[in-house]
């Protein structure tokens, strides 16, 4: 392959959420994976339900040789998240901190500033995702992964408000893409703010190239 293909070689991105200990999803999430062919798999957040069993949640992508970033969600803490980092090769978290792939840069926050069991203030989810943005910043392309949706999101349909955090972080950090889950019934759709780019996952995955 020539300097410039690799140049503009496309990552192939699985996103999706809300998993919430579901072994058969993720094998079918798994499946998914290997047929589309795609080089990297995002969780964003609610990987178990109440830090329930993480049996079978990340083998099966491991398995199929797949890369896989994680973050938590309101249903788990980063005591629960860390350990399958360990655990399972290729498995990296991106709660305040980042992720380099290629020529991407991928940082993002977990928890839910509104609804338990697990959540923190919404000032906190800006700090962290500002200390994650921090080594990548002048990257070329950017992820940000939340588990919260932003204010003014289209996901607030659900009568959930956004996060103010998450909305301040795309207009000052400007990432090229932003997954976040959470509101289950809002998988599926996708809105634009300013250049950022918004996938809204839930628990049904989004496969998109960057």
């Amino acid at each position: 392959m020539k300097k410039n293909d690799l140049k503009d070689k496309k990552t192939r991105i699985l996103a999706v959420g809300d998993i919430h200990g579901d072994s058969k999803l993720v094998e079918k999430l798994a499946k998914k994976a290997k047929e589309e062919n795609v080089d990297l798999v995002i969780i964003a957040g609610d990987l178990t339900w109440v830090e329930q069993s993480t049996k079978n949640l990340i083998g099966p992508f491991i398995k199929e040789n797949k890369e896989v970033i994680l973050i938590p969600g309101n249903h788990e803490t980063m005591s629960t998240i860390t350990p399958l980092t360990q655990i399972y090769p290729g498995t990296r978290h991106v709660h305040g901190y980042s992720v380099i792939k290629g020529d991407i840069g991928i940082f993002g926050s977990g928890y839910e500033s509104s609804t338990g069991p697990f959540f923190v203030e919404d000032e906190e989810i800006f700090k962290v995702l500002k200390k994650g943005n921090e080594k990548i910043k002048d990257l070329k392309k950017k992820i940000m992964v939340t588990h919260a949706h932003h204010k003014g999101s289209i996901a607030e349909f659900s009568g959930f408000p956004g996060s103010k955090a998450v909305e301040k972080a795309i207009r000052e950090f400007k990432p090229d893409v932003l997954i976040s889950a959470h509101i289950h019934e809002a998988g599926g759709l996708q809105e634009k703010i300013g250049k950022t780019k918004v996938f809204h996952v839930g628990r049904k995955p989004t496969i998109f190239e960057i």
